[in-house]
Formats: C-alpha cells, sequence, structure tokens
C-alpha cells in the first residue's frame, strides 16, 4: 500500500484589470496651477470563493490628488486575479490569499495607475511598493485589539 501525499497547489489562471476610473472634475482649469497636487492614496485587498478550489483576489487602489481644495484628479483602479489553491492548512491558506496573490496582483495595478495618470495630462505617480506580509498582520493586530475574528476576505489600508 503506498500512501499519498497531497502536495499543496498554487497556480494562476488569470490576471486582469476588472474595473478603471478617472475623474477630472476641474478640468481644463486645473492644469494653469502653479503647484504640484498633494496625493492621497487608499487601498482595499479582497478576495472571495469562485469555487472550491478557485479564488479571485482583488487589490483596489485609489489616488486622489488635490492642489488646495480643488480635486486635479481621482483614479481608481481595481486588478484581478484568478488563482487555483489546495492543499493548504487554514492559517496557510489565508496567508496565500491575502499575501501572495495581492502581491503578484499588485505590480499590474502600479502599471495601470501610472499610465492612467499620464494619459490624463498629469506628471507620472510612482506608487509604492507594499509589503502585503506586514500589511496582513497589522490587520490582524487591528482585529485582535478589537476583539473580533480576522475578516475574510476585505480590508482598507489608507
Amino acid at each position: 500500500m503506498s500512501s499519498e501525499v497531497s502536495q499543496p497547489v498554487f497556480q494562476i489562471r488569470s490576471v486582469y484589470l476588472k474595473d478603471m476610473s478617472l475623474e477630472q472634475p476641474h478640468s481644463p482649469a486645473i492644469f494653469l496651477e502653479k503647484k504640484l497636487p498633494e496625493i492621497d492614496v487608499s487601498i482595499n485587498v479582497g478576495f472571495e470563493p469562485l469555487a472550491e478550489t478557485t479564488y479571485e483576489s482583488t487589490v483596489t487602489v485609489t489616488v486622489t490628488a488635490k492642489i488646495g481644495e480643488k480635486t486635479a484628479y481621482l483614479v481608481e483602479g481595481k486588478q484581478a486575479g484568478i488563482f487555483e489553491v489546495r492543499g493548504f492548512p487554514k492559517e496557510a491558506m489565508d496567508q496565500v490569499l491575502a499575501i501572495t496573490c495581492p502581491t503578484i496582483i499588485y505590480p499590474y495595478l502600479r502599471s495601470n495607475i501610472a499610465d492612467m495618470v499620464m494619459r490624463a495630462g498629469f506628471p507620472p505617480i510612482h506608487l509604492a511598493e507594499i509589503n502585503f506580509e506586514a500589511y496582513y498582520h497589522e490587520r490582524l493586530q487591528r482585529q485582535k485589539a478589537q476583539n473580533g475574528n480576522p475578516a475574510a476576505g476585505q480590508d482598507t489600508l489608507a
């Protein structure tokens, strides 16, 4: 008799841009401003099961650029990936979905956001790299402090 050991499986099925929007509420006058805009970035990470071993992971970034009280532009992008994930213990599965998947898809989103901002006529924006492992552990600490369980699927970093 042979005992079959099941190896964990992690496979990228697809990476795609799920949503992208741009608003320029004060164009064209905003292009005449002499000051550089102040940039605010917020990030949201999520995942959901699509089938027994297939998950969609998403990273959403919202970039708001303001000059004084005027919004120069607001860009929101959502990058997604479909991943096959199976054979991992529960804790490791959470880490794969909350750390590994966003780490894979975030560079695509950074590039898409930068491209959108440049095509809108503004100076390029270079979003910082994110340590999704540190982000995951910070979320767990916040949730422990609030006496809650980690909410699988969604979290926001501002």
